[in-house]
């Protein structure tokens, strides 16, 4: 504990006050393998949140890809260089025929800013829409998005924000239909609303399954009514894939879960397994359009050992068939949760796709209402326990989980019961 203590003071004096840390306690880890994160004194704890090490914390393969590549070159993007090239090629063959380019940066925030500015650059518009409760990065173009952290100068003009789509908690009772029209109506209303102050319209940027959101329950047909306003007005559909990308929700890409194709998507986080790499992968007539006539340089996006380490993630989420595992292993800890919910009155929904699961907490389950005080407490209980996990949502009322792609049942049987006996000691104490 004083050695903690030592670390936070000495934190504070050299990168300042305001620096995020998770828990009540911080962790203070050393070491990474597969699906477990180790502290200095040893302990073991099972990871259920990073989503950036998708395949496992320092997988052998990705590592030793790096290591080779960074004995032989490292530079920047203006020499040619097989490795770019092969990851490209890769990497787009993953995607719809109409996605057939691809721009590489260093971090999801780029990747999102650079998706702005091709958009903008091809509609001739600046509106662009989001949800009411996201986050799309921390450069100061994306932070107009982030409707979670308000930017010290405000939101512009060229930005609305709409309510994200969630059948749980749903307006007026509306259910199916009804309630996807309601929400896309949002959107139609948006676009009528730039027109009307003469600001002409860009696109949409969402993540495809709303993950910072909380992971709500889309209401089926909601996706499609709403692209179509957007398209209809001329603008373009930005999937931000940070989150939602690689396997993770037991599809290769979270926009296949609602069936509709991005004319522009980000890609971040898992995409290097912990190296920094992120990407922009469009219709080749968008970022062509763009490239004719706008300079796009970036140091390090691409470079050697970048695309060396991005190339062996995708190499050992096929061979590893980790797709295929988030699938059916999501499944079961899904069935395990729902099962939680029977047992447990303070959950109140089951959400996610694949490994990626929001639990929502409330301390009602007739009027839903949300449950932060007792979410945080139980996040840190389970760090207590060695289980990492975090929460997010509007109202911090939702457990979040995104464990490595490599997850097994056996991982999930822990995950499970330490969960039910951290809620059922929360349960005792009330």
């Amino acid at each position: 504990m004083a050695h903690t203590q030592t670390l936070l003071e000495k934190r504070e004096r050299l990168l300042g006050p305001g620096n995020p840390l998770f828990y009540e306690k911080p962790v203070h880890l050393v070491r990474g393998e597969g699906v477990w994160l180790f502290d200095a004194d040893g302990q073991r704890y099972l990871d259920c949140y990073n989503n950036v090490p998708c395949v496992g914390h320092c997988h052998p393969r990705v590592v030793d890809r790096l290591c080779q590549q960074a004995k032989l070159l490292n530079t920047h993007t203006r020499y040619l260089h097989e490795n770019i090239l092969d990851y490209a090629e890769k990497l787009l063959s993953k995607f719809d025929a109409s996605l057939d380019r691809v721009m590489l940066a260093c971090t999801g925030s780029e990747a999102n800013e650079l998706a702005l500015r091709v958009a903008r650059f091809n509609t001739g518009g600046e509106g662009v829409i989001c949800t009411n409760a996201t986050y799309h990065g921390n450069t100061r173009a994306v932070a107009q998005l982030n409707s979670i952290f308000e930017p010290f100068e405000g939101y512009g003009d060229d930005i609305r924000m709409v309510p994200w789509p969630d059948a749980y908690r749903a307006p007026d009772g509306l259910q199916g239909e009804a309630l996807a029209d309601a929400y896309a109506g949002k959107v139609r209303e948006a676009i009528e609303s730039f027109d009307q102050a003469g600001i002409r319209f860009a696109g949409m940027i969402v993540c495809p399954i709303f993950a910072n959101e909380g992971l709500p329950a889309i209401p089926p047909g909601y996706m499609q009514k709403a692209i179509g306003y957007v398209r209809d007005a001329g603008g373009l559909y930005i999937a931000d894939e940070v989150q939602a990308g690689f396997g993770r929700t037991g599809n290769w890409w979270g926009h296949q879960v609602t069936g509709v194709v991005p004319d522009i998507l980000t890609l971040g986080k898992p995409m290097g397994a912990g190296h920094p790499i992120s990407g922009v992968v469009a219709r080749g007539e968008l970022i062509d359009h763009y490239r004719k006539h706008e300079m796009y340089f970036n140091t390090f996006g691409g470079n050697p050992v970048s695309c060396a380490v991005a190339e062996a993630v995708l190499d050992v989420i096929e061979d590893e068939r980790l797709v295929e595992n988030a699938a059916s292993v999501g499944r079961y800890v899904f069935d395990g949760f729902r099962g939680l919910q029977e047992k447990h009155d303070i959950i109140g929904d089951v959400r996610g796709n694949g490994l990626f699961f929001g639990i929502y907490l409330v301390t009602d389950r007739r009027r839903k209402t949300p449950a932060p005080a007792e979410t945080k407490r139980i996040v840190n209980r389970l760090r207590e326990k060695h289980i990492l996990m975090s929460n997010i949502g509007e109202h911090d009322n939702v457990l979040k989980l995104r464990p490595p792609l490599c997850f097994s049942t056996d991982n999930a049987d822990q995950l499970i019961g330490t969960l039910d006996d951290v809620l059922s000691s929360l349960q005792e104490q009330v």
